[in-house]
């Protein structure tokens, strides 16, 4: 049996020299080179990922050119028709629960959703005013600019509406830009999983609990009386108090006008749904009863003679942008996070319900992002806080829209009123624009 090798037994450690060693393992490079070069492929941008970033960030320049024009156009165009028509009555009327001018919810109606049509990634879903939403926003502008600090010197039973209207705009397109200014920041940080977390009671519970607050604010309308609407504790109770309060003052006309609209609406909204599989769009009963209203309205002179509250003044044409009120972000900002993460939730509900339907993929993030641009950019132009309703958004899938040209054919419409026809529209009854969904 043979010995083991002696530690200085060259069989166990050869020796080499410095030619052979090199060419077995060859030298390598100052460890600072390899961070160098670590560092620089990461912030290495090649055509390929500008492109794809660019496509990213603004989706139109992607679907845009693959836009199957045969296939689709048409069918998108009868849908954007018919989203316009019921974005008018609704851009009125959310308006007046924003607490702002009705011409603002035609503005809110316009603007944003033309900046969505490049941002965003849902094909179906109907961006704009939102009766949640601009409930939330009324709250604020009603608490900030209250009608009681309007109040004409010698005459304290008459409001300056003129100054309380600006006022509130004011409040609404600041609360509006610092929404937006979260919405995107949340989007550049991947905020969009924590919707997952929203669990679907809260949500309904939060639907449910802003209906209420809904039919509450327009009771108002329809009884013909004014009351005075602040944002604080047990507000809504207080309201409900003295709404009951103003009973005996209740001007009947106002309130014919209203229960007549309601039933006919109602009555018209139980007829689309229950032959929805045999007319292929539903009347657009908004439309209808706005315009026999202000017919009506205008042939009787409903406010000279009964008093009812009118609509007033609807400017024609489109107005220069204005750089909202940065002063007032420290009274708003806690309200314009809850609002940016409820216009959210909503929305991507909506967005995700879609895409499963029919098969497409959306990017949660860049709808935040899509939001806050179309907010942000809207402030300068004095619109309030929009989202997505569901109403809008079912008609404008089951009309036949099939991608973001329905909602440019919608924003279009809404143009041509903004531009010739808003003021005949100037002698609709308040209570006739009375949200009905």
């Amino acid at each position: 049996m043979g010995h083991p090798p002696s530690p200085g037994d060259p069989r166990k450690n050869p020796i080499f020299n410095e030619a052979e060693l090199e060419e077995i393992a060859p030298r390598s490079r100052d460890s600072r080179f390899h961070l160098l070069d670590g560092v620089r492929s990461k912030f290495r941008c090649s055509g390929t990922i500008a492109k794809s970033l660019l496509l990213k960030l603004i989706p139109i320049l992607y679907w845009l050119p693959r836009y199957p024009v045969k296939e689709w156009l048409l069918g998108d165009i009868v849908s954007g028709l018919s989203v316009g028509i019921i974005q008018l009555p609704q851009g009125l009327a959310y308006a007046l629960l924003a607490g702002v001018p009705p011409v603002f919810g035609l503005y809110s109606s316009f603007y944003p959703v033309v900046v969505y049509t490049i941002f965003g990634t849902s094909r179906h879903i109907s961006p704009g005013t939102f009766a949640v939403i601009s409930v939330m926003v009324g709250s604020v502008t009603e608490s900030l600019a209250p009608s009681d600090n309007f109040l004409i010197p010698g005459n304290e039973s008459m409001t300056d509406t003129v100054a309380r209207d600006a006022a509130r705009v004011q409040v609404a397109s600041a609360l509006t830009l610092l929404v937006g200014i979260f919405q995107i920041l949340l989007g550049l940080v991947q905020f969009g999983f924590v919707v997952t977390y929203l669990s679907e009671p809260l949500v309904r519970g939060y639907t449910s609990a802003a209906a209420v607050h809904v039919t509450l604010s327009q009771l108002k309308s329809i009884l013909g009386v004014e009351i005075s609407q602040r944002s604080y504790p047990l507000s809504l109770i207080y309201t409900f108090i003295g709404l009951c309060s103003k009973l005996p003052q209740t001007n009947i006309a106002s309130l014919l006008t209203g229960v007549i609209a309601i039933i006919v609406m109602f009555t018209v909204k139980f007829l689309n749904e229950k032959y929805n599989s045999k007319i292929r769009m539903p009347i657009p009963i908004e439309l209808i009863t706005l315009i026999v209203a202000t017919g009506i309205s205008y042939g009787v002179n409903l406010k000279r003679v009964y008093g009812v509250d009118i609509v007033g003044n609807i400017p024609t044409g489109l107005k220069a942008p204005i750089i909202p009120s940065t002063d007032l972000f420290a009274s708003v900002v806690g309200n314009a996070f809850a609002i940016a993460v409820v216009v959210y939730a909503f929305t991507i509900s909506l967005v995700k319900m879609f895409a499963v339907k029919h098969g497409y993929n959306v990017d949660s993030n860049q709808e935040l992002i899509a939001l806050g641009l179309s907010n942000s950019f809207g402030s300068f132009f004095q619109c309030f806080t929009i989202g997505t309703a569901m109403s809008r958004s079912l008609v404008q899938e089951s009309t036949g829209g099939n991608s973001q040209v329905a909602g440019a054919v919608s924003s279009l419409v809404i143009l041509i009123i903004i531009l010739k026809a808003g003021e005949l529209f100037e002698s609709l009854p308040k209570v006739s624009s009375v949200p009905s969904r």
